[in-house]
This record gives structure tokens, sequence and C-alpha cells, in this order.
């Protein structure tokens, strides 16, 4: 089969990310010694540098790891919403239908980076310096830039000159964004690890976990804590039209920390997938699964597109009204068999228009205003002001055989998403999943959450100490009944935007076709996506009935699907999705990677 990324595979380390730059450097502290932890927390910084335009450390990453004993676990990096962010304090003091979608006013408290140094303490091996050297010699030195960040520079180019001066001498030097071929520098960005390390190692001695419990320290109450509360004191244009400042304060930042916690998991077709909880919104993902008959019809056909796109409307729209962490969450019920066999039903000849939370256990559904606006065809409160699109995540996979040191077959993997999103990483046998939000330069980062509806009424309402939503973040998916040794990893864009296609064609049939393996033929099929249900990304937007497909797509699957009802639009041929994955043989032990060829600069590497 004739593709155009090959399936990598080896025994000794496989990376996949969404820049190759970012693989490549990953790959580097593997080759190193390093392991799996190790080169997804370098990975994850270098991200911060060449994609600045959809992630940085200021964010939020939900981790999802399984460590060598085989026990899945869930780090949040998720902050919470400031003591001052109170519905009481946007909507009536303020004057706000919907949090904005830029500025202050829009930071939660910033999560990643204390969850990347708790990670690199727990489970990683080098010290904070070897894995941030990468990151700093791209910030220090440059690196060409892609095409899409000098594009997205563009979009924002009136806001930095205007409203983020900082961020204008970064991007903008000399009035232009860099071209592709000429080199980015970010030397403030640079300077701020190199300071943090050294008041780190003054802090921490000779001692690893000391020096980087340091760093953490000096995120959240030094010189980097002092900065991020000050800039959230400045008056800044958001997407309401006015000036406002945040409230993020240096006790928000002082108390609060990274944390772990048990996984959801639903076991689909032979598999234990893993997700985090409902606060991430990863549970939506399962239950897209759940929704699947035992038997699936052809890959990509029409039968198999409007059965993957129905199931998906109906999951999220019980994300719409259950999923957050306002209030408990029926899990065990929204995932079971006897619920979902009922929703199933709801699928029909025709494409539905409409949004149809389930009832769970009796429950009455709990939509927001929001969502009950948008989805009866009348508009929901709308950005005043817009600076270009809301950029997608970007991702990152890594996997390492440990044989020396953990046994035969130990494998560990390691993933991040950053932008609104986060970062996953295994140890010896490690998987894991993050993603931080996008910012602009060391500026605080622009959140769109789903606890953005300031009217009430749904399972996600702004709330100190909950924590906003993020989109949903990465997988584990092991062989039912193993240990968590064996699993095949993806990576792919969950509820905060477009869905269907972009995960669930790749993860769910590579689940479903069992031992070999093949992540790249997957990702070189057309992919899918839809806007059928309020995204989490601001201004919340939705188009009932909206189906992307790639132009690859079979003409007579479109014609059919257009019969059916679905608003199909065809996109350009490689437009849709941005996915990155990794895989462990359960019976050889062979590993594989691949990376998706859309956007022309995600990358697999290892041997």
């Amino acid at each position: 089969m004739f593709t155009t990324r090959p399936t990598l595979q080896g025994t000794f380390g496989m990376v996949s990310s969404t820049h190759w730059l970012a693989s490549q450097s990953a790959m580097a502290v593997l080759e190193d010694g390093g392991n799996a932890y190790d080169a997804a927390v370098a990975a994850g910084f270098v991200l911060h540098v060449v994609e600045p335009h959809l992630n940085g450390p200021a964010g939020e990453v939900p981790i999802i790891l399984a460590t060598a004993g085989g026990d899945v676990r869930v780090l949040c990096g998720q902050g919470v919403a400031p003591a001052g962010a109170s519905v009481a304090h946007y909507r009536d003091a303020l004057g706000l239908d919907l949090v904005p979608g830029t500025g202050p006013l829009a930071a939660a408290v910033p999560g990643a980076f204390d969850a990347w140094m708790l990670l690199l303490r727990d489970h990683g091996t080098k010290p904070l310096a070897e894995v941030l050297k990468y990151a700093i010699g791209y910030a220090e030195d440059g690196h060409p830039p892609v095409e899409r960040v000098t594009e997205t520079i563009e979009t924002v180019r009136d806001l930095f000159e205007t409203e983020w001066t900082s961020s204008a001498e970064v991007y903008l030097p000399g009035g232009t964004p860099p071209a592709p071929g000429e080199l980015l520098r970010n030397p403030r960005l640079a300077a701020t690890w190199r300071r943090l390390i050294a008041e780190a190692e003054a802090a921490g001695g000779a001692d690893r976990d000391a020096q980087i419990d340091a760093a953490r320290e000096v995120w959240r109450t030094g010189f980097i804590a002092e900065a991020l509360v000050r800039q959230s004191a400045r008056p800044t244009l958001d997407t309401s039209g006015k000036r406002h400042t945040g409230t993020l304060t240096a006790a928000d930042l002082a108390d609060w920390s990274a944390t772990y916690e048990d996984p959801v998991s639903h076991d689909w077709n032979g598999w234990t997938l893993c997700k985090a909880g409902p606060w991430s919104q990863g549970p939506a993902f399962l239950q897209q699964l759940a929704l699947l008959p035992d038997e699936l019809p052809a890959y990509g056909s029409a039968d198999y597109t409007h059965l993957l796109v129905e199931g998906c409307k109906l999951a999220m729209a019980d994300r719409e009204a259950w999923y957050g962490d306002a209030a408990e969450v029926p899990v065990a019920e929204l995932l079971s068999y006897t619920y979902n066999a009922r929703r199933r039903e709801l699928i029909g000849e025709r494409a539905s228009h409409e949004l149809r939370p389930g009832r769970p256990g009796g429950r009455e559904p709990r939509l927001s205003a929001h969502a009950r606006a948008v989805a009866s065809g009348r508009r929901g409160p709308c950005a005043r002001v817009r600076w270009g699109p809301v950029s997608r995540p970007s991702r990152e996979a890594v996997s390492r055989s440990w044989r020396r040191t953990a046994g035969p077959g130990a494998t560990p993997a390691i993933w991040t998403s950053s932008t609104a999103g986060g970062t996953w990483s295994r140890r010896r046998r490690p998987a894991a999943g993050s993603s931080p939000t996008r910012r602009a330069g060391t500026r605080l980062p622009a959140r769109h959450p789903a606890a953005d509806d300031l009217a009430g009424g749904g399972p996600a309402q702004l709330a100190h100490p909950r924590p906003p939503p993020p989109h949903d973040p990465d997988t584990v998916a092991r062989p039912q009944g193993r240990r968590a040794r064996h699993r095949l990893r993806h990576a792919g864009r969950g509820p905060a935007g477009p869905v269907a296609g972009a995960l669930l064609p790749v993860g769910g049939t590579a689940c479903a076709g069992a031992r070999r393996l093949r992540p790249a033929g997957r990702r070189r099929r057309p992919q899918l996506a839809h806007r059928v249900l309020p995204e989490s990304f601001y201004p919340r937007g939705m188009r009932p009935g909206s189906l992307v497909v790639e132009s690859r797509t079979d003409p007579q699957v479109v014609a059919e699907l257009r019969r059916r009802g679905h608003d199909v639009t065809v996109g350009g041929p490689w437009s849709e999705g941005r996915l990155c994955a990794v895989a462990r043989d359960p019976r050889t032990g062979v590993l594989s990677a691949a990376a998706n060829p859309r956007g022309m600069q995600g990358y697999a590497v290892g041997r």
C-alpha cells in the first residue's frame, strides 16, 4: 500500500510529533540514555518554541501515564479558575455574558509547567538543565518557522502591535514576521529558562529532585509568578471589545500544584482504553466507542461515516449535559452497555440536526444557556473583537524499549499535545498526554474552556477551585485483560473542536484491527470533521448538520451523505486532523510510529 509517510518500526525507541524538531529532540534524549519521560518533557518544551501559535508552558496539560508495573494514572496539569474568577464578577460586575476568548480574564491558573516538572521528577532520570537545553537552544539560536506560524502572526499583527507589544518584539522583528527559511528567535524565553535553571540549581544543590522542586517553586512564587501576576493586572483589550484586568493572584499560583488520580476506562472490542476524568472531557471519547455496534460497516463507506458522526453527536450532546467538574458526573451509567444501546437506537437513516442529551439513571439533562441558544439556531454570546482563527493542538508521542532496566518488553511512551491541551508520558511502560493553552510570547495563555458560559445551567460552570475543562486529552489503549505494558498509543483532536473523523477513524479502527498495527495507513486515508455541537473553543459556535470531508473522499460517499441530510463541505485533500501515533505490538514487542502528513511538518523518528 502506498503511503505518504511510512510506518516506522524498531525495538529501541520511537517518537512522533507535529514538528520535526520536537521529534528529533526527543529522540536525542533517548539516544543519550534518557527515558521516555525525559524525552517527552524535552519535546514538549521544544514545541513551545517552534509552535508558539499552538502552545506554551503557561497552559494546561492532562497527562495519562502507565508505570512499569502496569498501573495507569492521570497527572492533572489543568489549573483551576482563579479565586476571583466567579460568575458574579464576570457577569454582574463586568457585564459579560461569555468569558472572553483572549486576554487575562480568559486565563486559568497555569498548570502545564508544574505537571511537566512533576512528571520529570517522579518518572524521569535527567536533570532539568539537560531536558531544557533543546528548547533553550532553539529559542536562543533560532529556528526556521513553518509557514503556518508566519500566517498566524499576520492574523494577530494589530493585537501584537497595540496590546501585546513584547510579543511584537519577538514575532514581528523589524515590523514583519520571519519568513520560512529565516530564523525566529525568542531570547527572552531562553533567558527565562536559564535564570530558572540557575536559581533551581542554587537552591537544590546537586540533588536532581531538589532542583526540580526548586524550579516548581520559582514558577509558583518566584520571578515568573511575579511576572504572571503583573501581566494579569495590566488592562488589556479582549474579545469583548473592552480592556479588562485579570483575576490571577500570587496566592492562586502559590496554592495550586499538579496532582495524580485514577483514569476512567472502558472495554471495547478486546481493548481497554483509558482517559482522564470527566473534567477533561476524555470520557466522551469512550462513550463514542460505547455507542458503536459490535460489527462496523466498511471503513470509509457512507454507512461507516454516518454511523460514526451520528454516534459522535450523541456522545457530544451528553458532554454538553453531563461532563464537567461542577457536579457529580454519572460516568458509570454514561459508559454502560444498557444506556448506550438505548442511545444507539436514536441513530436513524437521516442526519440529526438536534442537540439530544440522554437521561442516565432518569436524571434530567443540564444544558447551559449558551448550548440551548446555539442549538436552537439563535446566536449565543459572540465575539465583538476577533483576531484570526483559534489554533488547534500540536501533538507528540514517544516510545522506548527499556530491556536493560525493566526486563523484556518494558516500553515507556510519551505523548504531548500543546495548545489548549496537554502532554502524555509514560515511564518504563508509560503513556502520557498533555495540552498547554496557546499563548503569545511569554504572555498569559488564552483560554477557550467549555466553562465560558456565564448564564449557568451546564455541568462545567465557572467556579473556583474547579478546573475549566480542556479539550479531550489523548488515550492509552491496551489489549483487554493485560497489564498496561501492551498498548496502542494514539493522539488526536477531541471534543474541543472538530472531532469525529480526526480521532475515531484512527484510534477506534486501529483497536478493531487488532494485531498488525499500521498507524501510517490510517493517517493516509481521507479524514473528516464536524462542528455540529458547541465547540469548547471560544466563542463556542456550532453548525448543525455540518460535515467536512477531504476531497480524496469517494464522490459517491459524499453524494450519499448529502442524501442522508448531512451538510457536507469538501475541503482540501489533506485538510482534516492533526494526529500522531506510537504503538507496541502485543505479540512481538516491535515498536511502531507514524506522523500525520497534514500540515507538512509532523514527523516520526525511531529505530
